[in-house]
Parts: structure tokens; C-alpha cells; sequence
């Protein structure tokens, strides 16, 4: 590819099997990748990348019921009319049985109930049309196999949610800091990567810059130890959109301000505090959405990707653009006299 792509270098092939000659010149190649970075450099320098990112809940959804279903009632011998399921069973499906980004494993989920009630009907165990409920779906599919990480009730020190973009669409991720007394240690645990745990350190530098700030002596870092922790949730978790949620979980528990929790945030944090943009924010908004967060913090950097969130999702979400850590506590550390 990496030469049939550079029509200015070369141009002329020879198939050997023919021993033909010919001109590829004109021809126009349309490949598909899971993945980019994987991808030689020299190769994707030539080619135009179009990111295609996962459908949405409401649209796996609507997939479903127009064309899974439809697909499978066929293919296990049933009519249009002998299985009735609801827009709130196949969400309870997309959400709970499948993680991707595609409808592959939600195809294979829908066969497995239109099996399921054609073999009960030729077994003569029911008749006449079978409604499928959310209650049923244990029964017919086992026990949900992913839970949806649900924000916090109540406002709690050290504790902030974030969110992930993931090769299956977005998550919610809960970080918790813990300040204990010790030597000036940081511990950072749970299901993340390299990109994350170095955000830890930004937001613990950022903290240690702003320590006369918030009222903390010179020495104090290095009487503690802090353990910062992402719950691991569904899916490892990894790359530069943590920082300002870690740096808010740090400062929550340094000065023991709680915070606001139907908050999320994403963005990646300098050492002097500067938000900077992230990708994946529809993504994002959707996780944010469906774990029922009423108010999202994005990097100012994008705000230019705002219009491409999906309008039902933004119409449950206030968005707030900050470019600075100043801005970011204004809305996730509850007020007081502090």
C-alpha cells in the first residue's frame, strides 16, 4: 500500500500472474482499521483518516428494532408478530449484556432470545405472541454482565467523577484520593494506564504549586502519603482526559471540601493548571447522560465540538467550557467559607 499509494513515485505495476501492466494511479482504496496508532507513519502520512466513531445507545436501539429483530425472528422461523419487546428491553440489552462500539454482540444477544421462544414454542411451552420483559431478561440472557457506573448521591470529600473514551464509546469513571500521614508518597491504583498515572503526577505537581493557596505549610507534602484510585469499572481505562478530575479529587481531600456530585469532568491539566482539549467528547457526553450527570465540564479548546453531540444529549447536559483549574473548582467544590 505504501507504494500503490504514492502514484508521484510509482504508478506503473505488473500483475504476475497475467504479466500485464497497469496504472493504479487512478485508483481510489477505501480501508478500515479498528485501530490508528497501529497504523506505519510513513502509511497514514498518505492517507485522508476519517474517525468513525460508535453508535449511540438510542441508535443500537433503533438498529435493533428495525433490523436485528426483524433479521432474527426470520432466521429462527418466528413471525413479526410472535415476539414483542420494547424499546426499554433492547436498551436494557445494549446496556447491560453488550459493550462495543457496533451491534455485532447485540445481534447475537436478540438471536439468543428469538431462540429461546422458538424453542419453547415448538416444545409447545407457549403460545400465541411472547412478550419479553426487563425481569425475563436474566432468565433468557444470565446475569447482566456489565453494571453502569451511577454518580454519587451524596457529596463526598476526595471524590470526583471523570469521564473515559474507550475503543467501546465512553465511560464514567469514579476517582477517589485518600490523604493518609506518612513520608510523601503517591500510590496510584486501579485499571488505567500509563497516560493516566501521569496525569496523577501533573495533578499532584498542580497541588503542591497552589499549596500556599490553599493554605497548606511547605512542609505538609511530605508528611502525608496519597492514594489516588480509579474504580475499574467495565474496561481499562487509559490516555490525557483525566488530570482535572484527579486534581479535583486531590484538592477535595487536601482541604476536605466536598464535591458537587452530579458533576463530570474531562479534560488533561498543565502543570500551571491549564485545561487542554480532549477527544472522544461525544462519547463522553453520552456516558455522562446515561449516568444521569446534569452538568458537564469540557476544555475551552472543545467547545468547537459541541454541535456534534447529538441534540438529545445535550439538551439533558449543561456544558461548560473552562480553560483554567480556577474555573474548574468554581463548579465542582461545594462553596463555603473557605
Amino acid at each position: 500500500l505504501l507504494e500503490v499509494l504514492d502514484p508521484e513515485q510509482n504508478m506503473a505495476f505488473n500483475d504476475h500472474y497475467l504479466e500485464v501492466d497497469y496504472d493504479l494511479s487512478q485508483v481510489l482504496f477505501i480501508t478500515t482499521a479498528n485501530y490508528l496508532y497501529n497504523i506505519p507513519a510513513p502509511l497514514r502520512d498518505r492517507m485522508e483518516v476519517l474517525q468513525l466513531p460508535g453508535y449511540l445507545e438510542t441508535e443500537k436501539v433503533q438498529i435493533a428494532r428495525n433490523f436485528l429483530l426483524p433479521k432474527q425472528l426470520t432466521a429462527c422461523g418466528l413471525g413479526p408478530n410472535d415476539v414483542k419487546i420494547s424499546d426499554s428491553v433492547l436498551a436494557a440489552i445494549t446496556s447491560e449484556y453488550t459493550r462495543e462500539a457496533g451491534v455485532r454482540n447485540l445481534e447475537r444477544e436478540v438471536s439468543t432470545v428469538c431462540r429461546k421462544v422458538a424453542r419453547r414454542k415448538a416444545a409447545g411451552e407457549a403460545k400465541g405472541p411472547q412478550t419479553i420483559t426487563v425481569a425475563q431478561l436474566p432468565k433468557l440472557l444470565g446475569p447482566p454482565r456489565f453494571i453502569e457506573t451511577n454518580v454519587e448521591n451524596e457529596r463526598r470529600v476526595g471524590l470526583a467523577t471523570g469521564l473515559a473514551w474507550t475503543e467501546v464509546g465512553g465511560d464514567v469513571m469514579t476517582i477517589e484520593v485518600s490523604v493518609v500521614p506518612g513520608k510523601g508518597k503517591l500510590s496510584l491504583t486501579g485499571k488505567l494506564g500509563e497516560v493516566m498515572r501521569e496525569s496523577g503526577m501533573a495533578a499532584l505537581s498542580y497541588a503542591r504549586r497552589i499549596s500556599g493557596f490553599l493554605g497548606l505549610s511547605k512542609n505538609y507534602f511530605s508528611s502525608i502519603d496519597i492514594q489516588i484510585y480509579v474504580q475499574e469499572g467495565a474496561v481499562a481505562k487509559d490516555g490525557p482526559s483525566a488530570g482535572i478530575t484527579m486534581a479535583v479529587a486531590l484538592i477535595s481531600a487536601l482541604t476536605e471540601i466536598p464535591t458537587v456530585n452530579d458533576v463530570a469532568m474531562t479534560g488533561e491539566i498543565t502543570l500551571r493548571g491549564t485545561v487542554l482539549p480532549i477527544g472522544g467528547l461525544t462519547e463522553k457526553a453520552v456516558a455522562a447522560r446515561r449516568a444521569g450527570i446534569k452538568t458537564l465540564i469540557i476544555p475551552a479548546g472543545n467547545q468547537k465540538d459541541v454541535p456534534e453531540i447529538p441534540k438529545e444529549v445535550r439538551d439533558g447536559l449543561k456544558i461548560i467550557p473552562v480553560e483554567h483549574m480556577d474555573e474548574v473548582f468554581d463548579h465542582t467544590l461545594v462553596k463555603n467559607d473557605k
